[in-house]
């Protein structure tokens, strides 16, 4: 970036009539400017180095012409970024490689805010390692989505109607392909904008062939041990997709239902020999095996043994048997056991040797077992059954009952408990080896606490139901023999050609085979997400030995079993060591009330819509505010002011692009190179402020290190935010001016020209990683630049620091924060300067003085008038006494900022109406009336203010004291 001076710019437009100067107007704020403007001649502050950033290529704007950041050329920038390479990993740096794989977005998705949060948290991971040295590598990618892009291509296909059946398997999944085509980058251009710096030359694809070879290698390796089996076993069934479901993808609500009591006769008994069972599912009574009670309930105790009748069931009998899982305070203490559709009583049936009875078609209608009920749908099957079951006498009641009901999380239908047969994955000894690398250290969770929740899921694990009836997803590699018993004779191969010749082999040349028709659940081949993008299973791809042992991965808490844990399993069970050694846990973005976000709520939060708001860093830096694992309420409030932020940092830069020498000047830039801040020696040879705000800096780089390298990016972003606005905008750049302006040669300028750009570019780097775009436009804007923001060096850690200068400027701030609150109290005109005798010991004395000037611009003091003393002074009565810190006080003499005679009078005036509001106040509480009738928080809310009014009249009465007294001694 080319910098010129702009003698002639449009920003030197004021000037101040007593005397030649311009000024830029830029530079300080409206109430500032009027200040400057009047006393420029006094302070004899001159602009010597305004210049004006020019663009070598065209790419980025000046920073000192634009009013503030236009947020609309981000996308500029990255594809800037992308153009250049610099999203790759460079080798040429050494170090040990930083790798993180995307949890890949499923490809039918767009973005949320859920999305945004993974996506800014996993990018400063990477910038930040980037910026150390390290080969950095982010590997993107989508999921196939099997469930949610089916559904997503069946509803298109029904809007024009046709159905899935009507096609067949091979016309169906080339109309997903186009889909996919079509419609399926849409979450990767919106997480591009986002700004997430991934190599996209490695973008990965869950059906991708490599991919699909990893997970076809899988099945077989895990089949060959004997950790795979197909059985009927009880599973969740989604009736409207045909399929079988994952435990973790069923959702269950509380909704509003039915508690259905119905008599079950006692065989063999009188009429009054009956047991009463309260279900919620009385559809499912066909399938009924027995009834069991507690064995303590002595209500029932004399049936045990016996049989009963099920209801509408032409009289088939069911042993009553007893369990001490059968809860004698639910219902009526009488539990029907009908294993085929319902998970609980399943797990009972098996551990008592009951048979398992199934009711239901895959279409959630009932089949032949329920008699005159078959081909009825399951909801339509309950209403008319209870209606005969009334007629019959055998309906004792029915009572509103809230249900816990299952839902699918894709489709939202009420999911069916059905025993089907599907394919296994014996989960037992995959989960010890993962807890294992737990608690060897081999890998870390953070925050710590979930380390008990992955434990217990893993240590109470069941066995993993991989099969998907779908058409859209990777293909069991599983061939059955045309002719044989298919759970008894089937071939499990890597391809077709392998399978034939494998059953030429088994049972001669004559054999026809074909494929199992389902598909792997998604999640399989997610769990082999980490290391089968890398390669795996071709370990000699290069990347996979150089990446794998060093990646890292960052995901919301929700996803934990998901996929976490799958993904520790399948890397410990594939390649012998954990996927990554790290996993960083975040929470869900809420809404600023702390509610979930819901279309139903109508409160979410659009990213793409924010981002054209508020623009994408200032989103960024709200999200990545939050704690660890902890979840974030996100409100409009909070990204209004870190827009503000991003604004605040755009005019630091332009205060210091304006006050830079041109580049044409080598001799200035020379001087300003010169300065080797990483030296102690340079350091302590600094004027006070200068060294106060570098020893700040080099203190700020150490603790936002250690915390970007804990992952504690919350802090990071809290202590940089503090000190670029406190430290180095409030204090240090009103402090420059003084040098900046000083009419003793540019020679003053050249410490403070060289401390702001220094300050400013490692504020720069210590943001990137958070706020990427504004800083790179402001980093390409700075003179001097050699290389890119994005893959500048981080700073030094461990550099020189002064404490007493630390102590002492902020001293100085004290005593500068006292005198500006004296002056606001009293309404003394910004303005006009005040004069002041500053009393502090010798030492004291002696660096405040080199810095009077500072202060005097900093406190708005009559810099001729500034006496520094060692002692009060002789008009001491008649001042306002300050007291910054030990040792160091200040006397404002009364009469320079107010007419104390109309200040008395004024204050009299306003002191009668604050005491006859009192007088009022006091009237009402000693009212017998008002404090026994009015209500309590009244009565209390006038005592309040009663207090507080007499704690100001009491204030105001001193001031006044003070001011009459200030009167009499002048006299």
């Amino acid at each position: 970036m080319a910098l010129s001076m702009a003698l002639s710019s449009p920003f030197l437009t004021s000037s101040c009539s007593a005397c030649n100067y311009r000024i830029n107007p830029l530079l300080f704020s409206k109430r500032q400017r009027s200040l400057t403007l009047s006393h420029l001649h006094f302070n004899r502050l001159k602009p010597r180095f305004f210049a004006v950033a020019e663009s070598d290529n065209g790419l980025f704007t000046s920073s000192e012409i634009a009013k503030s950041f236009d947020f609309t050329q981000e996308e500029r920038i990255y594809k800037w970024w992308e153009s250049q390479g610099y999203f790759k990993p460079n080798f040429d740096r050494g170090s040990d490689p930083f790798v993180i794989s995307m949890p890949p977005p499923n490809v039918t998705g767009s973005l949320h805010m859920g999305h945004a949060m993974f996506v800014t948290l996993e990018d400063i991971m990477v910038r930040y390692h980037r910026m150390k040295g390290r080969p950095t590598l982010w590997l993107p990618g989508t999921d196939h989505a099997g469930i949610a892009t089916q559904l997503v291509v069946e509803r298109m296909l029904a809007s024009e109607g046709i159905k899935r059946v009507e096609l067949s398997r091979d016309e169906f999944t080339k109309r997903v392909w186009e889909w996919k085509a079509k419609y399926g980058g849409t979450i990767t251009n919106q997480i591009k904008r986002l700004g997430a710096s991934c190599d996209w030359t490695r973008e990965r694809f869950t059906l991708d062939e490599q991919l699909t070879r990893a997970v076809i290698e899988a099945f077989v390796r895990l089949h060959e041990k004997g950790l795979i089996y197909q059985g009927s076993y009880m599973v969740n069934w989604s009736p409207t997709l045909q399929t079988a479901v994952s435990d973790l993808e069923v959702e269950y609500s509380e909704e509003p239902g039915t508690l259905y009591h119905i008599k079950y006769r006692v065989a063999g008994g009188s009429r009054s020999d009956f047991l009463t069972v309260a279900t919620t599912r009385p559809e499912t009574l066909f399938g009924d095996v027995a009834l069991a009670v507690n064995p303590r309930d002595d209500r029932y105790s004399k049936y045990i043994g016996m049989m009963a009748i099920v209801p509408m069931t032409y009289g088939r009998h069911v042993p009553i048997i007893y369990d001490r899982y059968v809860d004698k305070d639910f219902g009526t203490g009488v539990l029907k056991i009908s294993p085929g559709h319902d998970h609980n009583d399943y797990l009972l049936a098996r551990k008592l040797g009951l048979p398992i009875l199934n009711v239901m078609n895959k279409d959630a209608t009932l089949n032949d077992v329920a008699g005159l009920y078959c081909g009825l749908d399951r909801f339509e099957a309950r209403k008319k059954l209870w209606s005969d079951l009334e007629e019959t006498g055998l309906a004792v009641k029915k009572e509103p009952h809230t249900l816990r009901v299952p839902r699918s999380q894709r489709g939202g239908e009420i999911i069916e408990p059905l025993v089907s047969k599907q394919w296994f994955v014996t989960m037992e000894p995959l989960a010890e080896k993962a807890l294992r690398a737990v608690e060897k250290g081999e890998l870390k969770i953070l925050p710590e606490r979930f380390e008990k929740i992955y434990n217990h899921w893993l240590s109470n694990i069941k066995d993993w139901c991989i099969s998907r009836q779908l058409w859209w997803g990777h293909r069991i590699p599983v061939w059955y023999i045309v002719g044989k018993d298919c759970e008894e004779e089937y071939i499990v191969a890597r391809s077709a050609d392998e399978a034939l010749e494998k059953a030429h082999e088994k049972y001669g040349r004559d054999v026809e085979i074909y494929q199992d028709p389902d598909v792997l659940d998604t999640w399989f081949s997610s769990g082999l997400w980490p290391f089968s993008t890398l390669g795996w299973p071709d370990v000699s791809y290069e990347d996979f030995e150089r990446f794998y042992p060093t990646t890292m991965l960052e995901t919301g808490h929700d996803i934990l079993f998901f996929w976490v844990a799958r993904m520790v399993m399948m890397g410990l069970e594939f390649t012998g060591t954990v996927p990554f050694s790290y996993v960083y846990l975040h929470g869900l973005i809420r809404d600023s009330q702390g509610r979930k976000m819901s279309k139903t709520l109508g409160n979410v939060i659009d990213p793409i819509d924010t981002i054209k708001d508020f623009g994408t860093d200032a989103l960024r830096f709200t999200i990545a505010l939050g704690t660890a694992g902890q979840d974030l309420n996100l409100s409009t409030e909070r990204l209004t002011a870190n827009k503000a932020f991003t604004n605040k940092l755009w005019n630091a830069g332009k205060f210091v692009l304006q006050n830079l020498p041109s580049q044409i000047d080598v001799s200035a830039w020379e001087n300003i190179q010169a300065y080797k801040f990483d030296e102690e020696e340079t350091l302590l040879r600094l004027p006070l402020p200068e060294c106060w705000v570098v020893s700040k800096l080099h203190l700020l780089i150490d603790v936002v290190t250690t915390s970007y390298d804990k992952f504690c990016f919350g802090d990071v972003g809290r202590e940089t935010y503090d000190f670029f606005w406190s430290d180095f905008a409030d204090w240090y750049i009103e402090a420059s001016k003084a040098r900046l302006y000083h009419s003793g040669g540019e020679s003053v300028a050249l410490v403070a020209q060289a401390v702001l750009l220094y300050v400013f570019e490692n504020i720069l780097k210590l943001l990137h990683p958070f706020m990427p775009f504004v800083t790179e436009e402001l980093w390409q804007a700075l003179p001097k630049r050699k290389e890119a923001l994005i893959v500048s060096s981080w700073p030094q850690t461990s550099l020189p620091r002064h404490a007493n200068s630390i102590k002492r400027f902020e001293n100085l701030c004290t005593l500068t924060r006292a005198v500006r609150n004296v002056r606001a109290e009293y309404s003394v005109e910004p303005a006009k300067r005040i004069s002041a005798s500053i009393v502090a010991s010798s030492e004291v004395i002696q660096y405040i003085s080199k810095e009077k000037e500072v202060l005097a611009l900093l406190s708005r003091l009559d810099l001729p008038n500034i006496r520094f003393i060692d002692s009060p002074p002789g008009d001491a009565h008649q001042s306002i006494h300050l007291v910054a810190s030990e040792g160091l006080e200040a006397y404002l003499p009364l009469a320079d900022m107010v007419d104390i005679s109309a200040e008395v009078q004024r204050l009299s005036k306003r002191l009668s109406k604050m005491q006859m509001e009192y007088d009022g106040l006091v009237a009402r509480l000693s009212s017998h009336e008002f404090v026994e009738k009015a209500p309590e928080d009244v009565v209390r809310g006038v005592r309040e203010k009663a207090a507080e009014a007499e704690e100001k009249i009491n204030l105001m009465k001193n001031r006044l004291a003070f001011l009459k007294s200030t009167v009499l001694v002048s006299q």
